[in-house]
């Protein structure tokens, strides 16, 4: 038992200290699996502690409490499904094709990292607080770069008119993706691609209807003599 016990304290001993940026990315790590497995609700600072391999009070010595944990795991997550859609809106050349480009973008995002996608839209979050604050945020933002792209792609005189209803339609294209991302991820009935191009089909007819909407230029009283 002795030779034992000598052994482990060598192995101890020989063991290279984490710095504490890297005891963060350990922990912050470890946390982003648990939370994506289990949920947010169901994961405990035990929990964490134990699948790091460190004490709690060492756990909230460095990141704080659950909701602070939470928020540096989420953030990466949300910055990273921005990036992606907003990536994809920008190269479109008509509101239609920012609303296509967007959705298959989206799809793809979810199939790429289900676990960031757990994260971001976990149902068991909190529904106020800081957490539910900063998830407010981001979809908010997602919101804005929606509505923005398509925006950008009409006419000014048909922008300023079409901003209220640009916004009410990428509300309710968000919830829709929600709503079909759940159930992709529980059926897998489908691809991830013909699931977007699903929502695509339902939804764009409308879009294009309003982009033929759009009015040409006024006929000035020369012109029009």
């Amino acid at each position: 038992m002795a030779v034992l016990s000598e052994t482990a304290t060598r192995r101890a001993a020989g063991r290279r200290r984490l710095s504490r940026g890297e005891r963060e990315r350990q922990i912050l790590d470890r946390a982003y699996e648990l939370f994506a497995q289990r949920g947010y609700r169901a994961v405990t600072m035990d929990d964490v502690a134990e699948r790091v391999g460190v004490t709690k009070p060492l756990l909230y010595a460095y990141l704080g409490n659950k909701e602070r944990l939470y928020i540096a795991c989420m953030e990466p997550a949300g910055d990273a499904m921005l990036a992606t859609i907003g990536r994809a809106v920008r190269e479109a050349t008509d509101p239609a094709g920012a609303l296509r480009e967007g959705l298959r973008a989206f799809f793809t995002f979810v199939e790429a990292d289900r676990d960031a996608w757990r994260v971001l839209f976990d149902e068991t979050l909190p529904a106020g607080g800081a957490i539910a604050a900063r998830v407010g945020e981001y979809r908010e933002r997602l919101l804005s770069l929606v509505a923005e792209s398509q925006l950008a792609l009409l006419g000014a005189e048909r922008r300023a008119r079409a901003a209220v209803e640009t916004e009410a339609r990428a509300t309710a294209l968000l919830g829709a993706s929600e709503a079909l991302a759940r159930w992709w991820l529980r059926t897998g009935a489908l691809s991830a691609s013909a699931t977007a191009e699903l929502l695509i089909a339902t939804v764009e007819p409308g879009l294009r209807s309003l982009t033929k909407r759009t009015p040409g230029p006024k006929r000035t009283e020369k012109a029009s003599r």
